[in-house]
């Protein structure tokens, strides 16, 4: 089992972590790779049209000047006048120059006489005699093989074309530096991605990890793990989302151990008023003595239990109503001090007959009317008398007193008993919730009680007394 949940854990790590890098590194990558291959294309252009500028205005100064203080008498002694200009020619380690016939034939070099002769066979001197502008080449010689750039100015001499003064250098110094800048922003693209990827890496890691752990929680306590909780090692959103899963989690184990004990103390309730009605039954049906008495009391068992199995059946059909949303008031102008002494006086007897004393204390002058649902206020008032007497009737005494305080008319059910465990007062209103009381009850009495008071707009209240006891404190809005 523990293997399964490591390997699926991995694979929704693997998962988040393809996804991300789908949609978050993968971008940055293609953007970083086009910027380095628009930055290598802008180099190198920059290199290979650098030295092609500075060729042309060479070329250009250098057959202005031959023109201008060579050929002022025509082409006679041309092929002197070019060794002469060679032989003045400075840069000629750097850069050959050649003078080259309107043939295309090389004439004179500033290198060797070894080219002397040839035929380059690039397009530049073709160009720059049948166009008589200047042309360059770059590519590969198609003598030697090597990479090399030229340009060629045409020579004229009475507006005719007689020759061309051409320019060759190596490219090979240029290709190497070219590829030098390339590998350096290669380089630094790489570089670049690689801490995109690390960091991304890093904080894919620090989300996918605990986002997998939620996960696995969440999943767990939808299959029933209720109470299961994460250990949170997480800061920010991250521990936050951790804390309510725990929370959540937390939550819902303990409404389901109230759920669970609500079930066990509803069955057990359930079943001792049946037990009494069949027992009692099966008694008067096999008595054959036809004592008046006994099938008198029987009768009163019978019904008193069947009275506290239709009270028990009551409240759960309300509490159900109360989940789903069907639990409405039916509003009139009620007198709220009378329903209270009508539940008051209702419970008196029964609690002298417990040996209780309810007290009572009806205020100085009569309430006005308000605007409420008098079954359900009884509902409530009999509810919390109830509770006194079960919870609170080790103290044999129930003080009850009702005022106007304002715009709010406030009752106030006092018991003397242990009172409610500091622990537990958060709780005794919550649905199933009965703690560590040994009373009888469905656990839900308070919360639907609450809840008609929240409807009617007031505020329930439960609380220790000072000098002992539990005290219910009931605010309802005076004004009708």
């Amino acid at each position: 089992m523990t293997i399964k949940v490591h390997k699926k854990k991995a694979l929704q790590m693997r998962s988040l972590r393809q996804r991300w890098i789908t949609n978050s590194v993968l971008p940055i990558v293609l953007f970083l790779t086009m910027v380095a291959a628009l930055a290598s294309l802008s180099i190198t252009n920059y290199y290979y049209t650098g030295m092609r500028d500075g060729l042309m205005r060479q070329a250009k100064a250098q057959s202005g000047a031959f023109i201008d203080y060579f050929m002022d008498e025509g082409f006679s002694d041309y092929l002197k006048k070019a060794n002469q200009a060679i032989s003045d020619y400075e840069e000629k380690e750097r850069v050959e120059m050649q003078f080259v016939s309107s043939t295309g034939r090389i004439l004179a070099s500033s290198t060797s006489n070894l080219t002397v002769g040839v035929r380059p066979g690039t397009d530049d001197i073709a160009n720059a005699a049948e166009n008589n502008r200047i042309a360059y080449f770059q590519g590969r010689d198609p003598q030697t093989g090597e990479r090399i750039l030229s340009v060629s100015h045409p020579l004229t001499a009475n507006g005719k074309v007689v020759g061309v003064m051409r320019f060759v250098t190596s490219l090979s110094y240029a290709d190497r530096q070219a590829r030098l800048s390339v590998l350096v922003i290669c380089l630094v693209a790489a570089a670049c991605m690689l801490m995109v990827f690390i960091s991304n890496l890093l904080f894919i890691n620090n989300v996918v990890e605990p986002v997998a752990v939620v996960t696995d929680a969440a999943k767990r306590i939808s299959q029933g793990s209720y109470g299961f909780s994460v250990e949170n090692k997480y800061t920010g959103e991250l521990g936050e989302l951790v804390d309510n899963i725990n929370d959540m989690s937390t939550k819902i184990g303990q409404n389901e151990k109230m759920k669970t004990e609500f079930i066990s103390s509803v069955s057990h309730e359930l079943r001792t008023p049946l037990t009494a009605i069949n027992g009692w039954g099966e008694t008067i049906l096999a008595d054959n003595t036809g004592d008046q008495e006994q099938l008198k009391r029987g009768l009163r068992i019978m019904l008193g239990e069947s009275k506290r199995l239709s009270g028990m059946v009551e409240e759960l059909l309300e509490f159900s109503k109360m989940e789903d949303g069907r639990f409405t008031l039916q509003l009139e102008e009620t007198d709220l001090q009378a329903e209270f002494e009508d539940a008051i006086f209702t419970y008196r007897e029964l609690f002298r007959q417990e040996g209780i004393e309810l007290e009572y204390e009806p205020g100085e002058e009569i309430l006005p009317m308000i605007s409420g649902d008098p079954e359900r206020l009884k509902q409530v008032f009999c509810n919390v008398l109830d509770n006194a007497a079960k919870h609170g009737g080790a103290g044999k005494r129930i003080t009850a007193s009702i005022m106007q305080e304002g715009a709010e008319q406030i009752l106030r059910v006092r018991d003397y008993g242990p009172g409610i465990p500091e622990a537990e007062l958060p709780y005794v209103k919550q649905k199933f919730y009965k703690g560590s009381s040994k009373a009888r009850g469905s656990g839900i009495g308070l919360a639907v009680c609450e809840e008609i008071i929240k409807l009617h707009g007031g505020t329930f209240e439960i609380a220790n007394a000072e000098g002992g006891g539990a005290e219910v404190t009931i605010r309802l809005p005076a004004e009708k």
